[in-house]
């Protein structure tokens, strides 16, 4: 695990490393920029070149196809900086940790601008999960696109996650992040503005209320409902 020298105490060459891996991160900021000049720059020529009609008739499918390359090129980010994200434990100053970084930034900067938050609580918002590694059931409503490990997170058949909601795969502790699976299983749902952190579980046809904090290891037992921050049996409610 590199002990001190990769939690308190790293060397030099460990942060020379860094750096370099931060400031790829404004390859994020920059590859929006260039969708953005791309789509201008494709009204633009419609417009000079065919007319202000053209413009307008393509500029949905224009903005189609920047959300598009934008979820590719998020995808593709993802795949090559961490790959298949598992449980387990990384020390703060590991490569892991800067490269997931990396491809969360992506994540934010291009795919969420671009594809994500206008994809919100469609079928297409589930197939770029998807793609990103989650495990989306059919027919699952997600009004959310923060699932910082894709990998790690489960959303059963016709589960429903709310807007604002966090599917919170790591936690940070003594410089160490912490990984494990988030389980939101068939039929359950995580209301708006919740967390659920590592290791949680859903029951099929659970409800957690809005607002609420499911903690880390909780197991929500089915066709239970719950609220609060931590969640507690939500009185005079049932599923």
């Amino acid at each position: 695990d590199g002990g001190e020298t990769l939690t308190y105490s790293p060397g030099t060459k460990v942060k020379i490393f860094r750096g370099f891996i931060e400031t790829m991160r404004m390859l994020a900021p920059m590859t929006s920029a260039m969708l953005l000049a791309g789509v201008v720059g494709t009204l633009y020529w419609l417009t000079v070149n065919v007319g202000v009609w053209a413009a307008w008739l393509a500029g949905g499918f224009t903005l189609m196809a920047a959300g598009l390359l934008a979820m590719v090129v998020t995808v593709l980010v993802k795949w090559f900086c961490v790959g298949k994200h598992r449980p387990g434990d990384h020390p703060l100053w590991s490569e892991f940790v800067w490269l997931n970084e990396l491809q969360d930034a992506f994540v934010e900067t291009v795919a969420g601008p671009w594809f994500l938050i206008p994809s919100l609580g469609t079928g297409e918002l589930n197939v770029a999960l998807r793609a990103l590694g989650a495990k989306i059931g059919r027919g699952a409503w997600i009004d959310s696109y923060w699932f910082p490990e894709t990998d790690l997170c489960v959303v059963g058949r016709g589960a429903t996650v709310g807007p604002g909601t966090v599917v919170q795969t790591h936690l940070f502790q003594d410089r160490v992040m912490s990984l494990d699976h988030v389980t939101i299983a068939e039929g359950a749902t995580l209301a708006a503005h919740s967390v659920a952190l590592p290791a949680a579980t859903l029951g099929a046809g659970a409800t957690v209320g809005p607002g609420s904090l499911v903690m880390r290891g909780d197991q929500v037992p089915a066709n239970t409902v719950w609220q609060g921050n931590p969640i507690e049996p939500w009185a005079g409610r049932t599923s």
